[in-house]
Order: C-alpha cells, then sequence, then structure tokens
C-alpha cells in the first residue's frame, strides 16, 4: 500500500513537472518571438520619431536585452524555480562577475557616453580606437566599423573613447591638400598659372573658402607647391585622386619638370706612391 502510494506520488509529480517544462518552453519560444516583435516595433517607432540612428540601435539593443531576461525568468518561474531567490542569487553572482568583468562594465559606459556626447553617428567615417573605417553599428560593449575594403572591424566601446577620435564626416566640407614638387629650372609663372587652372576647371572645387596655391618650400631636389582647394566631404577622394592626375597631364603639356631625388656625386683622383714616385 505504501509502495503504491510513492508510485502514484511519483508518477503525478512527474506528469505536473513534464507539464510545466512543456508550458515553460512555449513560454520561452512564444516570448522570443513577441520580444523580437516588439524590438522591431520600437525601432520603427524611434525611426518615425527622427531619432538619431545611433541612439536608435543602441536603445533597441538594450530594450531587447531586458525583454529577453523578462521571458527567461517566467520561464523558469513556470518550471517550479523561486525566481526570487533565483535573483537574489545572480545579484550576488553578478557582483562578483561585474568585479571580474570590470573591463565590460567599462565598455558599457563607453557605449553610454557615445550615445551621450555623440563623437560619431552610423555611417561617419572615423579613425578611433587604432582603426578606421565608416561605422556601421554601436553595441552595448562594441562598435562595428567597415573599413574601405569592406572588411568589418569590432572594437570595444572602451577602446573607441580611450584617445582620439577624428570623425571625418563630422563636417560638410573638406580641404584637399596636395603638395607638387616642380623642378628649379621651371618658370615660376607658369607653374602657378598651371596650377590655377587645374583648380579654376574642376566644378566639385568651392568658391567660399578660396583655394589656396603657394609656393610652400625649396627642397634638396625640387621646389613644393602646396594646392589646397575646399570641396564637399563626399567629392574629397574622388577631386584628390583626379586633380592629382590633371596636373601631371598639363604639367607634361607645358613641359614642366617634376624632379625625383638626385644627388651630385664629385670623384676626386689622389695620386698613389708609385705616381708619386714615376714622377
Amino acid at each position: 500500500m505504501d509502495l503504491q502510494w510513492i508510485t502514484d506520488f511519483v508518477s503525478m509529480q512527474g506528469t505536473s513537472f513534464v507539464i510545466n517544462l512543456v508550458a515553460a518552453l512555449a513560454i520561452f519560444f512564444i516570448g522570443r518571438w513577441v520580444v523580437k516583435l516588439l524590438h522591431g516595433l520600437s525601432l520603427k517607432a524611434m525611426q518615425r520619431g527622427k531619432l538619431d540612428p545611433l541612439l536608435t540601435k543602441f536603445l533597441g539593443n538594450i530594450v531587447y536585452a531586458l525583454l529577453m531576461i523578462f521571458v527567461v525568468l517566467a520561464a523558469i518561474g513556470q518550471v517550479g524555480i523561486q525566481t526570487t531567490s533565483l535573483i537574489a542569487v545572480l545579484g550576488a553572482a553578478g557582483l562578483a562577475v561585474g568585479l571580474a568583468l570590470q573591463g565590460s562594465l567599462a565598455n558599457f559606459a563607453a557605449g553610454v557616453l557615445v550615445i551621450f556626447f555623440r563623437p560619431y553617428r552610423i555611417g561617419d567615417y572615423v579613425e578611433a580606437g587604432g582603426t578606421s573605417g565608416t561605422i556601421d553599428d554601436v553595441q552595448i560593449f562594441t562598435t562595428e566599423l567597415r573599413t574601405p575594403d569592406n572588411r568589418k572591424v569590432i572594437v570595444p566601446n572602451g577602446q573607441m573613447m580611450s584617445g582620439a577620435i577624428t570623425n571625418y564626416s563630422s563636417h560638410d566640407t573638406r580641404r584637399v591638400d596636395l603638395v607638387v614638387g616642380v623642378g628649379y629650372d621651371d618658370d615660376i609663372d607658369t607653374v602657378r598659372r598651371v596650377l590655377e587652372g587645374v583648380v579654376a576647371d574642376d566644378p566639385r572645387v568651392l568658391a567660399d573658402p578660396e583655394p589656396n596655391i603657394r609656393m610652400s618650400a625649396m627642397g634638396d631636389s625640387c621646389i613644393n607647391w602646396i594646392v589646397r582647394p575646399w570641396v564637399n566631404a563626399v567629392d574629397y577622394w574622388d577631386v584628390y585622386w583626379e586633380m592629382t592626375e590633371e596636373i601631371k597631364r598639363r604639367f607634361d603639356a607645358e613641359a614642366i619638370s617634376i624632379p625625383f631625388p638626385q644627388r651630385d656625386v664629385h670623384v676626386y683622383h689622389h695620386p698613389d706612391k708609385a705616381d708619386e714616385a714615376s714622377l
């Protein structure tokens, strides 16, 4: 009789446990689907509110993480585990883990600083954290950059904020800095006329600020000229490359030389003892 009671109790408890386990799995998978749906809706709502894309992605990641924590706790509670005790244990463990993972917490804090101060935005080309590239995404702990050759570079937020940040996209205009070397025998007025013509004939060069064309230095093998036109930021590299090529073409047409480094070598002959004896 006692054995039958134990068997019935285990059978009832086992059935109840299986039902609770199935319910917990259903809560988890359905909850995850609902979280993804809410995450997408929140992103669309922030985009409709014309929130900054950087802030939108960062807040979206935080919303997703918080909702998933709620779903996991609900699923665990369905199995019969006391979530209040679990939260207390996780809190104590979280303190220990937090001390061990101070770098991750620093990265999270740096991510918050990025959102608050906005040294860069999604789509900006920056140089920071020992690398350079276009900002694709800002996660809770990391920033994703895309290099010009289409490589993804993931940099911790703390590393991004620990040094100087050069943002090449923050302003609408940029100055193209070219240095051109010509020979000492070339006419100064001709060189100036050719360089001014190249700049004036490019429709992408802005009239304000005015381009700067000056002789800058007399080097060992050439005279250096600086050519500094202002252009829209999106035209920077096209102007840089195409203007360099056009200067070379016009220099060739005007017979203006572009010298290469050279040295004059003087050879002196010292007579040896045999030569002195013959004298």
